[in-house]
């Protein structure tokens, strides 16, 4: 198992990053990912032919020519974002004074407040930058929607999911599910493996 760090720093450039880490491994993978990290993957995998799963926990599974921000402004209320103009652009993050109630309902209030202030912020590019790839029309996809998500709308997860073709299993938390219900993070992820093996 590994954990590769998404730059963040706008998806064509992350799924750049996330292909070259993918031809360094050897076998079959199960590429799982979060948040943004789903258009990250959508668009990764392609470049792949060891990839023979995608799972999405709570993730963006866009098609080519969206956006993760047009599909961002599917779910309401818009998330609050701090913006910080930086070399290359502008950053953002959620405001740390709504991160709790956007990203980490289910979350105690001293780790919602941890996860708030060390929170990475991410270039604007990631939510501009169009999706080039579907590699869910080859790659068999699972898909964890969160119902209490205020992050990404529950509906628009579906949604995403129904398209893809993904195998979907719902749970009753927020969008820092893999933290509330790791174990059922996990069990999406196990499935997979074993369904392409």
């Amino acid at each position: 198992m590994r954990a590769i760090a998404n730059p963040l720093r706008g998806l064509t450039s992350d799924t750049a990053y996330v292909s070259s880490y993918l031809s360094t491994i050897k076998g079959p993978v199960v590429l799982v990912g979060h948040s943004y990290g789903g258009a990250v993957i959508t668009n990764s995998a392609a470049s792949d032919p060891d990839v023979k799963a995608l799972v999405y926990i709570a993730g963006f599974i866009p098609v080519k020519g969206e956006t993760v921000g047009g599909l961002a402004a599917q779910s309401s209320p818009s998330i609050p974002l701090v913006s910080t103009v930086v070399p290359d652009g502008t950053d953002v993050s959620i405001d740390p004074d709504h991160f709790r109630e956007v990203f980490a309902g289910d979350l105690d209030k001293n780790t919602a407040a941890g996860l708030a202030v060390t929170q990475r912020p991410a270039n604007t590019r990631a939510v501009t930058d169009a999706s080039v790839e579907e590699a869910f029309r080859t790659v068999p996809s699972w898909s964890l929607i969160t119902r209490q998500d205020h992050a990404i709308a529950p509906a628009l997860q579906r949604s995403m999911s129904q398209r893809a073709g993904a195998h979907t299993e719902e749970v009753n938390a927020s969008h820092a599910v893999m933290i509330s219900h790791p174990a059922t993070v996990t069990h999406i992820i196990e499935d997979a493996a074993r369904d392409t093996q």
